[in-house]
């Protein structure tokens, strides 16, 4: 067997978690036998802010359970520097998956101690424009939401101030509109996070049972031992998912990925564009840069210590048009960028840095056959780095 519908045995888990729980019962089962030492988790503050908290308190794993999808986080960096020597449980999205795999290719990380939950990720959303939305779209005071969810291809809200009443709208009706998920989501065409150790989420699932199961697949000897734990310790209850599940799982899939298609050429400005072009919408956007060294900081793929050549470019004495350190920055990451969207999060010029990345990078990556994050046995055909450590 390799996919089943899962769920929570302890029906406050199975209640409170998302799709029955069954994420939260799997890493409180792998933490309280021992089968890793520490879980990475999203703490809430609210539906738009989520922080990442590493523990081993299981009622902590507890209370992080559910979706959140204001907080556009990438937990890679995190792990390489808060757990080096640690045997990991973490839910990943595929694109924290994929920065995870480059980490370990890049000798930051020992990918054997880490175990990766994946979800199925239609995207997520900035949380000052998901504030916009919730004010503009269905005219609610932000701050009385008090939960959120995307199902069915509707984003939906639960408030206070009726009493928890449920409002909700078409994905794709808020983004003509120019509100729902970020640029990175909206272009991403891996929904399914098939590198991880398993892909856990609603699709395949039938209508009426999708807050009380979870579809799982497992995909590596790893994911095995999470499942096969958390049944045998009485964390979790599983049952074989039938053909018809997996037919709807893909078409749910192939859907996301048509919208993925779509946005890509809707939203790329230099589609018709002449190279001159091009040329002066490069150096527009790029001359904005501060040096602040932001995008740095919070990329995934990136393993570059403070003597690299980025860093030394990176200064603000540097008085070129176009900033010497993004010229090198984009060579950098031809190879290895993921889309992740991070480092245009965290822009404070609001440089459009996903898209400027993707324009070099997919060729790139097109060219040399190589797909970043999604195969450990690959190597990055750029890989020239010097390491901050090494795992054993």
């Amino acid at each position: 067997m390799k996919y089943y519908f899962g769920w929570a045995k302890d029906d406050e888990i199975r209640e409170r978690g998302a799709n029955g729980g069954f994420v939260t019962a799997t890493l409180m089962g792998a933490l309280e036998t021992g089968l890793i030492d520490a879980a990475l988790v999203v703490k809430k503050y609210g539906i738009y802010e989520g922080v990442p908290v590493l523990t081993s308190d299981t009622e902590v794993v507890k209370e992080s359970a559910g979706s959140l999808h204001a907080a556009p986080l990438n937990v890679a960096k995190i792990i390489v520097k808060y757990a080096k020597d640690m045997r990991l449980g973490v839910p990943v999205k595929p694109c924290d998956a994929r920065g995870i795999i480059e980490q370990a290719k890049r000798k930051q990380l020992n990918i054997e101690n880490v175990f990766m939950i994946g979800l199925n990720c239609g995207g997520t959303l900035h949380p000052l424009l998901m504030r916009e939305m919730v004010a503009s779209l269905f005219d609610v005071q932000p701050d009385v939401v008090l939960k959120e969810e995307i199902r069915e291809g509707k984003i939906i809200i639960m408030t206070s101030a009726e009493g928890l009443e449920e409002r909700a709208i078409r994905i794709d009706e808020a983004e003509e509109r120019g509100f729902g998920r970020r640029y990175a989501c909206k272009i991403c065409t891996t929904k399914i996070p098939r590198m991880a150790d398993m892909a856990c989420g609603n699709w395949g699932v039938p209508r009426e049972e999708s807050h009380l199961k979870t579809f799982v697949e497992v995909l590596t000897e790893k994911g095995e031992a999470l499942l096969r734990n958390a049944i045998d310790g009485g964390y979790v209850i599983v049952e074989e998912a039938p053909q018809d599940a997996l037919d709807k799982r893909n078409r749910t899939e192939s859907y996301m990925q048509r919208r993925a298609s779509y946005w890509k050429a809707r939203l790329d400005v230099l589609a018709d564009s002449e190279r001159r072009e091009r040329f002066e919408y490069y150096i527009k956007m790029l001359k904005k840069c501060i040096h602040c060294g932001a995008c740095k900081e919070v990329c995934p793929v990136c393993a570059c210590v403070e003597d690299a050549k980025c860093h030394e470019f990176c200064d603000e004495s540097d008085d070129h048009i176009v900033s010497i350190f993004n010229l090198i920055r984009i060579l950098h990451l031809m190879d290895s960028c993921i889309l992740c969207g991070q480092c245009e999060d965290v822009c404070p010029v609001d440089i459009p840095l996903t898209y400027i990345h993707r324009r070099f990078s997919e060729r790139m990556q097109k060219k040399l056959g190589y797909t970043p994050g999604m195969d450990i046995s690959q190597k990055p055909p750029l890989h020239e780095t010097k390491l901050l450590w090494e795992a054993e």
